[in-house]
């Protein structure tokens, strides 16, 4: 007599959303995590990677955060997007790794100096160069500051978006954001092409928005 056929697991389903592959987590579906990995970890490691600044401390602070994740499935609530629900918790990593190094706001005049010692590598292209100034500078910023600019301005979060990952008002995201951007004006004011700029952010927002 035949077997009957096994019934497949949550993740290897088409179109299962993320909040599905979550309740299927709980559940005890043993794929469904690695699926919402799959799907996510690219952002998760973009978002890291410009709030930190360093590749390895990224990593680290993607891998905490997935490991809490991972335990605290349960806690979801569905009041927000999973995908908010994971910045939200990559974003909290990153800060606390930041907190754990002390690392300290500068004044405007460390960052004009911080500038003036950056030179760009002659064989990169433009926009390369121009992404690495501006993750220069973002990593100049306090914590605060720069998760928000992380969020709204590189990743291209709504204001209201970038709140609930945060965890703060709106107006208290549109203040850091506002703050952030004056401490980055005299690093970046080099930069004549704001078009070319904008470019790079917005073009790099939507690529790891959309997957």
């Amino acid at each position: 007599m035949n077997s009957p056929p096994e019934t497949p697991s949550a993740a290897e389903r088409p179109a299962v959303t993320d909040a599905e592959l979550l309740t299927a987590h709980i559940n005890g579906d043993p794929h469904a995590f690695s699926e919402i990995v799959k799907r996510h970890r690219d952002r998760m490691w973009a978002v890291a990677l410009r709030t930190l600044g360093d590749p390895d401390e990224a990593a680290d602070a993607v891998q905490d955060a997935f490991v809490s994740a991972y335990r605290k499935a349960a806690t979801f609530r569905g009041e927000a997007a999973v995908t908010t629900w994971l910045h939200r918790i990559v974003v909290n990593a990153c800060l606390d790794r930041m907190r754990r190094k002390s690392v300290r706001p500068v004044a405007d005049d460390e960052l004009i100096e911080a500038a003036e010692r950056e030179t760009p590598l002659p064989d990169q292209t433009v926009e390369r160069e121009v992404s690495m100034e501006v993750s220069a500078a973002l990593k100049l910023l306090p914590a605060d500051q720069r998760a928000a600019l992380v969020l709204v301005d590189m990743m291209g979060y709504s204001v209201e978006d970038a709140a609930q990952v945060l965890q703060v008002p709106s107006g208290t995201v549109k203040s850091r954001c506002a703050r952030g951007r004056a401490k980055l004006a005299p690093i970046l004011s080099h930069l004549r092409n704001r078009s070319e700029l904008n470019r790079v952010s917005s073009a790099k927002g939507a690529e790891l928005r959309d997957g």
